[in-house]
């Protein structure tokens, strides 16, 4: 409420009303919440199902007033597409963090975005496996501290972090494929209306849609939130440029 008695904020409907697991100063609470406040703007609260994985938000479906389901390891984009292909009306979304995405379910993410499989992506690159103790994932930054990688990520041992949103885009299936954060207000707005052109564009049945969060992980980079924010923003754009890396001409007119 304002000074004067105002209502300015209230929680979207489709956020539920439950104490959070995640840590403090972690994105995904951020991420959430504008999750469900695309989905009310849209309306279409009741055809949405979400898609949670392994990992963090292992138990997202406890967060959104929707329809849930939950996937093995990886296999967030499969189970979506089987949802998807059999009730084409619904709107399907998957929600996962860079260890269930860009590792285990690397092959399951590809193979959804070439086939150009009528779903959304919303994809949490942290840089670790964040439920399992901080081990190296596959978007861990070179010479970046693990719990697995001690004496920072070599990349002539353990190769160099995949990049999702320039790998993903190259392939003819997709449609909308961008990179946000939230380590900011100005980038939370942004995200946001990435969020909802995400929906829009399976709404409009014109393909694949993936939306990467570059977010932080205090309690496994050992930092404080604010720490770990200004390292986002210096550390993690840096090599992990926010921006768009494709979108569809279809897809300029939505708003």
């Amino acid at each position: 409420m304002s000074e004067d008695g105002e209502l300015v904020f209230r929680r979207p409907a489709a956020l539920s009303d439950v104490v959070t697991h995640y840590c403090p100063g972690c994105m995904h609470g951020i991420v959430h919440r504008l999750i469900a406040e695309v989905i009310d703007e849209l309306g279409i609260r009741e055809r949405t199902v979400g898609i949670a994985p392994v990992g963090c938000s292992v138990l997202a479906y406890h967060y959104f007033e929707c329809d849930f389901a939950e996937a093995a390891h990886g296999r967030a984009p499969a189970m979506a597409t089987g949802i998807k292909r059999t009730h084409p009306e619904l709107v399907v979304f998957t929600y996962q963090g860079d260890g269930d995405l860009a590792s285990i379910g690397t092959n399951e993410l590809i193979h959804a975005a070439a086939r150009g499989e009528n779903i959304t992506v919303v994809f949490i690159n942290n840089a670790v496996y964040g439920m399992t103790g901080g081990q190296m994932a596959p978007t861990t930054l070179p010479g970046m501290v693990t719990t697995s990688s001690p004496y920072g990520r070599d990349v002539k041992r353990q190769g160099y972090p995949v990049r999702v949103c320039e790998l993903v885009s190259q392939l003819d299936g997709t449609a909308y494929i961008v990179r946000r954060s939230a380590y900011k207000p100005a980038e939370i707005r942004k995200l946001r209306q990435a969020l909802k052109i995400a929906f829009q564009v399976q709404m409009a049945e014109l393909g694949f849609s993936l939306v990467e969060v570059v977010s932080n992980c205090p309690t496994n980079w050992g930092m404080t939130p604010k720490e770990s924010l200004r390292f986002v923003e210096e550390r993690m754009i840096a090599y992990y440029p926010l921006g768009d890396y494709r979108v569809r001409d279809e897809v300029k007119t939505l708003k």
